[in-house]
């Protein structure tokens, strides 16, 4: 009698289906175990989150009091009951605060942020009313429903009034519950999350068995086929076969591998070839050969079948900077990122059938394709995607640094009717974007080719007009404000062309600035402006002038510009106290570090350094924090509305005091009535300057003006 044939696909399905007994085992162990911990997770996340929601709730309460406090001092001190109202009902006006309470230093009630103020005057009674009227520094008061902050509000050493401040504990309450309540569904999720996981690994580990059974019936035939389509594969030049592993130790075992790991060679070769042609070798994408073959073929198929192409030409925007201030790994490391994330803008939103490829340098170009009616559409929603995302910082080297992109888009059949014309007004456009202030993306139009020539004329025609005698400094008097006497100058530089007459400042200024050309226009200006302030006479007071120079972000980051510095002191002779430098804070925005390194170096020369426009980055006390400076210049666009809006009057009191707080100068800039200089006398403003005071002065006409008896005051 034939014995029974327990065959190989037997013997498998019996090792496949003992090894699922063991993992559903296993699962169901790790579920059990799971489950309970998440119950003992639960309860423990309830006391963190108690701690970490009353915790949050009195840091808030402090700095909201601490913050009103500052604010409150000036108002307070000379009973301005609006400007407290203002203070009181925004801070009152968030959602966490129940009430506000300003009151004298005998505990009588002076603004509650209503309108009416019904309790004005009255002595506060409610029961921490004590404890508030007695609070020497800031006091935390807790009741069932309100967390309340007390603090007292000084001039000097002079107690004048206080603060209470409520946060509302109800709500405290509640948002813990939800909390919890949306812990507890996470993790129920998770749970199931994690069964459902299971459950999809069992019925893989399943499918497997069932075709590995399969797999164990295969005959010889299916080899030997193999190699036959495989050879004829390889004498076509297609090198991409699939590797063949039947578990055999024959000789059609090994002429399998041997077949595949020829196949793999040969393929592997053929790569690296058309890679080193193709790819670039930094980001490994497409390179400029490879996108200029395919773009012809993508413009052929496009008119034969009614097809819109759009092109998108993106250069990374100071660039330059990366390399020359971090070095060149730098920049690769940061080119890497930009390619990236281009590249996952081009897969999520440039279609199916988008190309992207990296020009060389810093520029990268992206083609897609659609029907003629949403190429457009499809254009703008990629290019407004990719300034949003290559505006976020990059981490290179353990900093963040702030680069941007500007854009430029041409079409097809619109702007042009073959590669190079395409590619040439996508430059265009590009270089428009940079000028319309970078950042952005703009299409291309046939404007923008006299626009670009009209710039370029005047880049040419800046780049020696210094050596020409076209520019020109003047002078824009600064005065002290407690006695108006003039106590120094801003230089300003003025451009008269012989054909073109006077060039609007924005203008050329924004064009040396794109160029590079701001580079060594600014040493010029500096030696210049010192020069001419080593010889202006002092005024009345006898005191010597000083003369502040504009600073630009070229400049400031080039690292040359301590040198500059110190070549004007030494040509001019100078004293470094008399000479101010005034930067912005987009100089100082993105590499903070570098700024103070730079101005520490200049503060050891002795030379002064202002943060001008100050209030309009929304950042400025972090700057001051960490950016070593003599003083702010306060926007002229707060001191223009001083009168009309009160929000512009407390900025503007707030940064005064804020500066004097920091021991720095504060200046004001655009004054052009005699009721905002009232008013920034009356708060105690250092210095000003605008065309109510003077206007800008040839240096012949400022030193009249010294000279005067009227600038005594």
């Amino acid at each position: 009698m034939k014995r029974p044939h327990f065959g190989l696909q037997a013997r498998f399905l019996c090792a496949a289906g003992g090894a699922v007994l063991v993992v559903i085992a296993i699962v169901v162990v790790l579920l059990a175990r799971q489950a309970a911990a998440q119950r003992e997770l639960l309860q423990a996340s309830g006391s963190v989150v108690s701690q970490v929601f009353d915790h949050s709730v009195r840091e808030q309460g402090r700095s909201l009091a601490e913050s009103l406090a500052d604010a409150l001092v000036n108002p307070l001190y000379y009973s301005d009951l609006d400007a407290i109202g203002v203070l009181v009902r925004s801070t009152a006006s968030q959602k966490s605060v129940s009430y506000v309470l300003v009151h004298d230093a005998e505990g009588r009630l002076i603004h509650d942020g209503s309108v009416e103020v019904a309790g004005y005057g009255r002595r506060m009674r409610d029961p921490l009313a004590a404890g508030a009227i007695g609070a020497e520094a800031l006091r935390v008061q807790e009741s069932p429903m309100v967390l309340e902050m007390d603090l007292p509000v000084r001039v000097g050493d002079q107690r004048i009034g206080g603060l209470r401040l409520g946060m509302d504990l109800a709500q405290l309450r509640a948002q813990e519950a939800e909390a919890m309540s949306a812990l507890a569904q996470r993790m129920g999720e998770a749970s199931r999350r994690q069964l459902g996981w299971a459950a999809l690994m069992l019925m893989v580990l399943v499918g497997f068995a069932c075709l590995m059974a399969l797999y164990v019936q295969r005959t010889l035939v299916r080899p030997i086929r193999w190699l036959g389509a495989a050879a004829r594969r390889i004498e076509a030049g297609d090198y991409h076969l699939e590797q063949q592993d039947t578990g055999r130790g024959d000789e059609v075992g090994e002429l399998l591998h041997a077949f595949g790991r020829m196949s793999q060679s040969i393929a592997r070769h053929d790569r690296e070839v058309r890679r080193m042609a193709y790819t670039d070798s930094l980001t490994g994408l497409t390179n400029r050969l490879a996108f200029r073959e395919a773009l012809d073929h993508r413009l052929l198929a496009a008119r034969a079948h009614g097809q819109g192409l759009a092109l998108l030409f993106i250069d990374i925007d100071e660039f330059k900077r990366v390399n020359d201030t971090l070095g060149h790994e730098a920049g690769d490391d940061a080119l890497l990122q930009f390619a990236q994330r281009i590249a996952l803008a081009v897969e999520q939103d440039g279609g199916e059938e988008a190309m992207l490829a990296r020009f060389g340098g810093d520029e990268f170009v992206i083609l897609i394709g659609n029907d003629a009616g949403r190429v457009e559409t499809m254009a703008t929603a990629l290019a407004k995607r990719l300034v949003a995302d290559l505006e976020h910082p990059l981490e290179v080297q353990g900093r963040e640094i702030f680069l941007g992109s500007s854009i430029g888009i041409s079409l097809f059949p619109e702007d042009a009717a073959d590669a190079s014309e395409l590619l040439k007004n996508g430059d265009i456009a590009m270089y428009q974007a940079k000028l319309a202030g970078k950042h952005c993306f703009h299409y291309y139009s046939r404007a923008l080719d006299h626009a670009v020539g009209r710039r370029l004329h005047l880049e040419q025609e800046l780049r020696g007009a210094w050596e020409r005698n076209e520019l020109q400094l003047v002078y824009q008097p600064i005065f002290r404000t407690l006695d108006r006497m003039p106590v120094g100058g801003e230089a300003l530089l003025r451009w008269q062309h012989p054909v073109l007459g006077l060039v609007p400042p924005s203008i050329f200024i924004d064009i040396a600035e794109q160029s590079g050309l701001i580079q060594s226009l600014g040493p010029k200006v500096l030696r210049a402006a010192c020069m001419q302030a080593a010889k202006w006479p002092r005024n009345a007071a006898g005191e010597a002038l000083f003369v502040s120079v504009n600073v630009s972000p070229r400049q400031l980051h080039s690292g040359e510009l301590v040198a500059a510095v110190e070549q004007g002191l030494k040509a001019s002779g100078l004293d470094a106290s008399r000479l101010h430098l005034e930067l912005t804070e987009t100089a100082v925005i993105g590499d903070e570090m570098l700024a103070a390194t730079l101005l520490e170096k200049l503060h050891r020369t002795g030379v002064k350094v202002w943060l001008d426009d100050f209030g309009t980055g929304f950042s400025g006390l972090s700057h001051l924090r960490q950016v070593p400076v003599d003083g702010v210049k306060i926007d002229k666009s707060f001191v223009a509305d001083l009168q009309r809006d009160p929000d512009d009057l407390a900025l503007t009191t707030a940064i005064i005091s804020m500066a004097h707080a920091l021991g720095i100068t504060a200046v004001a800039e655009g004054i052009e009535q005699p009721a905002q200089l009232e008013l920034l006398s009356e708060r105690g403003c250092d210095l000003v300057q605008g065309y109510w005071l003077a206007s800008p002065l040839d240096p012949e006409a400022l030193v009249c003006l010294l000279q005067s008896p009227s600038a005594a005051g």
